[in-house]
This record gives C-alpha cells, sequence and structure tokens, in this order.
C-alpha cells in the first residue's frame, strides 16, 4: 500500500496545470471520503438501499 503523500503526489500529477488551490483540495476531500466509504463497506458497515428509502420517505 502506497503512503498518503505519494498517493497526494500522484493525484496532483493528474491534475491540469491550470488547477486551482480549491480543485486540490476537493480531490483531496472527495478521496478522503472514499477511502472512509470503502473502509466501512468492507467492514460491513452498509445500510440497504430499501432501508434507506423507508427512512426517507418518513
Amino acid at each position: 500500500m502506497s503512503s498518503v503523500k505519494e498517493e497526494a503526489k500522484k493525484l496532483i500529477e493528474q491534475l491540469p496545470n491550470q488547477t486551482t488551490w480549491d480543485d486540490v483540495m476537493y480531490e483531496f476531500y472527495v478521496k478522503k471520503k472514499l477511502s472512509v466509504a470503502l473502509k466501512d463497506a468492507d467492514e460491513g458497515r452498509l445500510v440497504a438501499h430499501d432501508a434507506v428509502r423507508k427512512k426517507l420517505q418518513g
């Protein structure tokens, strides 16, 4: 597994030259959120789609 620093470098290298700080921060934010979500899924912390739908419908 690569380090966070290595992953950050790879992510930045993939962005276009005209990237703003906001673009970089957004990419980091999304990467972090996806990482947490995938870990939760791997550990079985999931909610079924139908359960969410019922909860949202009231």
